[in-house]
């Protein structure tokens, strides 16, 4: 039997809402080992590990990200920034017992020192069905206007 769209969507909106409210420590749980976050300099690129990203990401990438953002050391984290972020027109790319892939697209509000910002990104994930359950495999989140520079972000797009 596929994955099937609400169960992507579920996970997908889980963490959202762990991101939103600074829950990164179960964010990172949310990922395979292999896992992967990307988020590339130019959206059209799929060649990520030859080309320069915002982020390219393992596990052990993740985790010093979290540590960052929660241990106050980074300037782009302090003060952190508070986020909404509403994600919609959800698409099933491809689906299998084991894995699937889904594109959806991402609006997030920023306000941080009193001033807000808008970021709008097309994110494609690729879920895989584990031993505990429906956990991302990669993450690449493709800004809208990714030609002007992230500047001090303090929270994971």
């Amino acid at each position: 039997m596929s994955i099937a769209l609400d169960q992507a969507i579920e996970l997908v909106t889980q963490e959202a809402d762990l991101l939103d409210h600074g829950e990164f420590t179960q964010w990172l749980s949310l990922y395979t080992t292999d896992g992967l976050y990307i988020v590339p300099i130019d959206p059209s690129g799929d060649d990520f590990e030859k080309t320069l990203n915002y982020a390219y990401d393992n596990a052990h990438m993740r985790k010093l990200r979290v540590q960052r953002l929660l241990g106050g050391r980074a300037i782009s984290a302090m003060p952190p920034a508070r986020t909404v972020r509403l994600l919609g027109r959800y698409r099933l790319l491809d689906s299998s017992d084991t894995w699937c892939k889904l594109r959806c697209a991402q609006i997030l509000t920023e306000l941080r020192q009193g001033r807000e910002r808008y970021y709008a990104a097309n994110i494609t994930f690729v879920l895989v069905q584990t031993d505990t359950g429906l956990k991302i495999d990669r993450k690449i989140i493709r800004l809208l206007t990714s030609t002007e520079a992230l500047t001090a972000v303090s929270y994971i797009l």
